[in-house]
């Protein structure tokens, strides 16, 4: 089915809304198609403050209500222990906190920017909206990753080229406590290399106190020719800092 034929069967909705590529195609699309939508936003740790801001941006653009709640993640404890499925917990966790504020606005049907490059079997998180009956739009219609970009570009959406972004919790390794000191370090080294021009890129945790920096293969030579100020930006944050020759 053609995505805007889908969301004429949804005129009244609520989308879960990152300021991510997906979600912000999905909430371009559901307003050209005439829903009456509006947008709600999770702020927790575990996000940087430049996600709302696009977010904010992108609402103002689309003159679409922005409805911003709040969710203290460093309080659950099946999130913070972090298990291989804290995934699942914190999604479940955040969902439920949007079906609070939705339901409170009088809408019974909640979007989110799932897409049909997204493996239900390798993302927990994806089953918790499933429990929760979340609708993922453009999973359901097929529309991968690289049509969403490129149906963005054409929409004229700044997001259209935006790197992917996991949240701050995945740079901490599985079975190390999340906290909120490591969080703002985290945040803290990532916004300094953002600001030198870098760009999809991660700095995670090697307990106790290693920053690794990963970024593609193509900004390396640029790292090389950087590297005081890179350790100028971070090192005061950890005991040690390498950079990650894996990555592609």
């Amino acid at each position: 089915m053609l995505l805007d034929e889908y969301l004429r069967k949804y005129p009244k909705l609520a989308l879960a809304y990152s300021g991510g590529v997906d979600s912000s195609f999905l909430l371009y699309a559901a307003k050209n198609a005439g829903c009456d939508v509006s947008a709600y936003f999770i702020k927790s740790q575990f996000q940087p403050r430049f996600e709302l801001d696009d977010a904010a941006r992108m609402t103002d653009l689309l003159g679409v209500p922005l409805i911003v709640g709040t969710l203290d993640v460093l309080n659950e404890p099946s999130i913070i222990n972090n298990p291989a499925d804290r995934c699942y917990y914190c999604k479940k966790a955040i969902f439920t906190k949007l079906w609070e504020l939705v339901r409170a606005d009088g809408i019974a049907v909640l979007f989110d920017g799932s897409n049909a490059d997204d493996d239900e079997t390798d993302r927990a998180g994806m089953r918790a909206t499933q429990e929760l009956s979340v609708i993922s739009p453009l999973r359901d219609c097929g529309l991968k990753k690289a049509d969403i970009r490129l149906l963005s570009k054409q929409a004229g959406l700044f997001t259209h080229d935006k790197p992917s972004y996991a949240c701050l919790a995945t740079r901490i390794p599985t079975g190390s406590v999340i906290t909120g000191e490591l969080l703002e370090v985290i945040e803290r080294s990532e916004d300094k290399l953002f600001e030198m021009g870098f760009s999809d890129f991660r700095v995670r945790i090697i307990p106790p106190s290693t920053a690794k920096i990963q970024m593609p293969a193509a900004q390396w030579d640029i790292a090389a020719a950087r590297r005081g100020e890179i350790l100028a930006a971070v090192q005061n944050d950890f005991d040690s800092v390498v950079l990650d020759l894996q990555q592609r």
